[in-house]
């Protein structure tokens, strides 16, 4: 899977100028909004009900984000909830310069950024399609991995640097802004995807619902590649947060300490660019499943070595190689269905495959705790590795997901017409 990299679309140069800002922006609330809480006497405690606050919203608004992507069109619904999110940022800002946090602020505000950015994931996959061809795709998830991962790389640094001189609520209008500049630039990208649809119309291609068109239940029931990327996404994260977020810190607090720790996660920041970077680049042929499972095994035995390879620069390159696969084999899938799926129904499509990405990450983590305790750091990477590998050894076994060529796109199976009661085949 080869694309172009698609920076002569006035519209893409727009959406990922509001990506990157936002992404920064995203930074520094990260980092403000611990350090306001813990600072001003708020606690642990109350930063853990809010935090807890904004992720079960955010999974509520992944559910209806789909609907209303695809309802008003991706650009509309990303437009509506940075406003949203801008206000909301801004009047956190303005509290917390004079005033100590306060569950009875913070928890609202908290639940109604977790909606907003969980409306926001499922459009956000969508857009592209809206304002690209097909061929544009690939390279376009690519630089869209590229854009976000250099703002992880240089957001917090100067958000850290922000809050350390002038506290936190300054940071806090930083974000608010961030969501004005990407609320301003979908103005932009709304006007091309309209466009784009009017052109696409006019070709006979339309993106919105067709009159006797497949319905999302149809697609889910009959859409043998989305089953396979559902699994293999499922599987991949319930392993993958508990190693992330559980094992990792653990590993490192035993052996490297807290700079060995940064170490090693700016490695896993770096293997999302390169990957992303081969993805555009490598040509894999027309049937991805082969490299996505040739991908998913590198990742599965990166993984399982990470406590066997010689100290913080093996396990550096353990997870920078973990990273490069899965940034490669992650744009290849969601390309595939980008294209494959109906455009009327993308933005649940986008829903269900965020939503098993997401979704996961109280079970992975509770899970990864209990078995780092019990089985230790170092086992437990070898089953997270091994499943892994067993994920998408499943997912080839599956005839629809060998097939699948590059530009396939969903169909329904064909119907056989009953044959009257009392008529023969020769009438």
């Amino acid at each position: 899977m080869l694309g172009s990299w698609p920076v002569a679309v006035p519209a893409f140069r727009l959406l990922m100028v509001g990506q990157l800002t936002s992404t920064l922006g995203d930074y520094f609330f990260a980092v403000a909004l611990p350090w306001y809480v813990l600072s001003r006497g708020g606690g642990p405690t109350l930063l853990g009900w809010v935090l807890a606050g904004y992720g079960a919203s955010r999974i509520a608004g992944i559910a209806a984000g789909g609907v209303l992507a695809d309802r008003f069109g991706p650009a509309l619904s990303m437009l509506a909830m940075d406003a949203l999110r801008c206000f909301a940022v801004a009047f956190l800002g303005a509290f917390a310069v004079s005033r100590p946090p306060s569950f009875a602020v913070l928890a609202p505000v908290a639940v109604l950024l977790g909606l907003a950015g969980g409306i926001f994931l499922p459009a956000s996959l969508a857009i592209l399609p809206a304002i690209l061809d097909d061929e544009d795709l690939a390279g376009a998830n690519a630089l869209s991995t590229i854009v976000m991962q250099a703002g992880g790389l240089i957001g917090p640094t100067i958000a850290g640097a922000v809050v350390a001189v002038s506290g936190a609520w300054p940071a806090f209008f930083v974000d608010a802004g961030s969501f004005l500049v990407s609320a301003a630039v979908l103005v932009s990208v709304g006007r091309a995807a309209r466009r784009k649809g009017a052109q696409r119309t006019a070709a006979g291609n339309p993106d919105g619902a067709a009159a006797g068109g497949p319905t999302f239940r149809q697609v889910l029931r009959h859409g043998q590649i989305l089953r396979v990327v559902l699994v293999v996404g499922l599987i991949g994260n319930l392993v993958f947060a508990g190693a992330a977020e559980v094992a990792l810190p653990t590993l490192a607090h035993d052996r490297f300490g807290a700079r060995g720790y940064g170490t090693l996660l700016s490695g896993v920041a770096l293997g999302l660019i390169v990957g992303a970077v081969l993805a555009r680049r490598v040509k894999t042929g027309s049937r991805p499943a082969y490299p996505v499972v040739g991908l998913g095994v590198l990742m599965g035995l990166a993984m399982a070595a990470v406590p066997f390879a010689g100290g913080a620069p093996g396990a550096f390159a353990c997870l920078f190689l973990f990273s490069v696969g899965n940034g490669w084999s992650g744009i290849m899938l969601i390309t595939v269905l980008q294209i494959w799926s109906p455009r009327a129904l993308l933005g649940r499509v986008m829903s269900v495959v965020t939503l098993a990405t997401t979704g996961m990450f109280p079970l992975s983590v509770v899970l990864a705790g209990v078995g780092v305790s019990q089985l230790g750091v170092a086992p437990f990477f070898v089953i997270a590795g091994g499943a892994i590998i067993l994920g998408v050894t499943v997912a080839l076994t599956q005839p629809a997901f060998r097939r699948y060529r590059d530009g396939d796109r969903f169909e329904l199976p064909a119907t056989r017409t009953p044959v009257p009661v009392g008529s023969t085949l020769n009438g």
